[in-house]
């Protein structure tokens, strides 16, 4: 099962960070109104990374680099560190922030700053934490 999962989170990344960086760049550009294509891009951006959130807890519970390996000498390598706490602890709060800034820009005529400000947050979190290394490789 892992071997099926890790490549489709592994895919569906590249998905979920364009939609992400087309909605900040959405939101930049926008001046007065936040248009019915920017929201529509936001919420596909917020379903891919809820998506990436279900594969990615899955993968943390099968994965033999995930809870799994969680122990003292985890926290002295920095890329096992990395797999096992770093990644899916800043990625949660990463989707943490792109919903809350989804869920903020709903409540205003021009949604736009809300899904700037967030959304380049979560962003800024979710590339600082991906295992470059393995992901690219």
């Amino acid at each position: 099962m892992y071997g099926y999962i890790q490549p489709i989170h592994s895919y569906l990344a590249w998905l979920a960070l364009g939609l992400i960086v087309l909605s900040v760049v959405a939101a930049m550009l926008s001046k007065s109104v936040f248009k019915d294509t920017y929201r529509k891009i936001a919420k596909f951006g917020l379903i891919t990374v809820h998506i990436q959130l279900l594969l990615g807890l899955t993968l943390y519970f099968i994965s033999p680099m995930g809870f799994s390996n969680l122990s003292g000498e985890t926290m002295k390598d920095s890329f096992t560190r990395l797999l096992a706490l770093e990644h899916p602890l800043m990625n949660i709060i990463a989707i943490i922030l792109i919903t809350i800034g989804h869920s903020q820009s709903k409540k205003l005529d021009d949604g736009s700053k809300k899904i700037l400000i967030f959304y380049t947050l979560g962003l800024v979190l979710l590339l600082s934490r991906i295992p470059w290394s393995t992901w690219l490789g």
